[in-house]
């Protein structure tokens, strides 16, 4: 929207679109969206948007601190960033 693309300077922001129909373009944040979707509404059980951002504010903390991932030989990113710094 207009009043959206008219606040991006404010805060530092380049507004990067891809091309429609190809959100392959940035793989790694659309794979975040849909495993924060699938989680927080479906496992998290989510259900209203009273308190969003403090929502997603934990479950980024949950994600990076508390998650283990199969990637990552199951730690969390947290504890494979200390391992192997």
């Amino acid at each position: 929207s207009k009043s959206f693309n008219e606040l991006l300077p404010l805060y530092n922001i380049v507004h990067s679109m891809s091309r429609a129909g190809t959100p392959t373009d940035n793989a790694a944040m659309e794979a975040i969206n849909g495993w924060m979707k699938a989680e927080m509404f479906m496992d998290l059980h989510l259900t209203s948007t009273e308190n969003i951002a403090e929502e997603i504010a934990n479950y980024i903390v949950f994600f990076n601190e508390e998650r283990p991932a199969y990637s990552l030989n199951y730690l969390t990113p947290k504890q494979y960033r200390e391992y192997y710094a």
